[in-house]
Parts: C-alpha cells; sequence; structure tokens
C-alpha cells in the first residue's frame, strides 16, 4: 500500500511495538522487540552488535532527545538497514518516517527533537551480508582506496553494500596496515 502512496496506520492495541510494526512496511514474520535503546554509547554500540547478525526485524523504544544519535549509532552497527521512525502511532500527530538508518539519522539531526513516544523499527541483516566474503569486500575496499582517503573508501564501499560500517571499516584498516607493510 505504501508504495502505491496509500497511508497505513494502525488499530490502536496494547502494545506501540507491535503498531509500530504493522505501519513500518517491514517484514513482520520474525521480529524481536528489544526494550529502550540504551542511554550510554558503549552500551548501545554492544547491544546493536549483539543483535546485529539477526535476520529478525527489531523494534526499539527511544527517547526523541536521544533519536538522531541512536540512528546514527544502528547505522553504524546494522549497516544501511532499511528502517522507521514512528511516534504517536494511532494519535492525532500521528507520525512514521521510512528510509535508511543512516539517511533518517541525518534528516533528525537536522531537524529539532521530535515530541511524543519514539518507536525505532529495523530490517534484520540483509542477506547480501552474508554473500560478499571478506576476498570481494577487500577487493572493492582497494579499488575505492586508490586516490581516496580510508574514510571516503569506507564510506563508498559502505554505501554500495549496506554491509555494516564496523566490519568494512575494520578491514580497510587490516588492509592499509598490510600495505603499508610491504611498501616499508
Amino acid at each position: 500500500c505504501r508504495d502505491h502512496g496509500l497511508r497505513v496506520t494502525a488499530t490502536p492495541g496494547p502494545s506501540a511495538a507491535i503498531a509500530a510494526l504493522t505501519i513500518s512496511g517491514l517484514p513482520s514474520d520474525r521480529f524481536l522487540f528489544a526494550g529502550f535503546v540504551p542511554t550510554a554509547q558503549k552500551a548501545r554500540e554492544k547491544q546493536f552488535a549483539e543483535l546485529a547478525s539477526l535476520s529478525a526485524t527489531s523494534i526499539w523504544f527511544d527517547t526523541p532527545s536521544r533519536l538522531a544519535r541512536s540512528l546514527s549509532d544502528m547505522a553504524s552497527v546494522f549497516g544501511n538497514r532499511q528502517a522507521c521512525v514512528a511516534r504517536e502511532i494511532t494519535k492525532l500527530h500521528e507520525e512514521a518516517l521510512h528510509g535508511s538508518l543512516g539517511d533518517l539519522a541525518a534528516d533528525l539531526q537536522a531537524k529539532p527533537p521530535m515530541k511524543g513516544e519514539v518507536v525505532i523499527v529495523v530490517a534484520g541483516r540483509n542477506i547480501e551480508d552474508t554473500l560478499i566474503d571478506d576476498d570481494a569486500l577487500a577487493a572493492m575496499l582497494r579499488a575505492e582506496m586508490d586516490g581516496q582517503r580510508l574514510r571516503d573508501a569506507v564510506a563508498a564501499v559502505v554505501a554500495a553494500t549496506g554491509i555494516a560500517k564496523n566490519r568494512v571499516y575494520k578491514l580497510a584498516l587490516e588492509i592499509a596496515k598490510q600495505d603499508s607493510g610491504a611498501a616499508d
């Protein structure tokens, strides 16, 4: 329905998490309610890393003041997965924002914080994450790193593949270390 421009909403029920999953348009055959996003960045990254390999859609509660940071941290760990940020579900000012984690983080950083209860729904691991092995990923990185800064090469590969930034960056550092060792 959303693909054809029709508004999708949920019938009020006992759970904002399920209502958000309903309007997200993301796979609902397997999902995990992960609770509130941790407040400390290290705790957020640890929890996201623990769930990054799951193919199930994950659902999180977050506060409006922390939302953009949480989405940015999610993008760093989960890659550029599709997501939905929903607020005030079934109420007068219901809003659902759809897009990649990176795009949603950038959009929300540029705006004043939302008001109301916020639910984040994140698609599970992409099958491509497991289909691209480190050798293929290294070849892509080497091509991008030729004449570019490491950070720009990593960003280009993450954008092209949707693979988690942490995985790509770690491999890029290994390649840079090997290449600097070979130059000695």
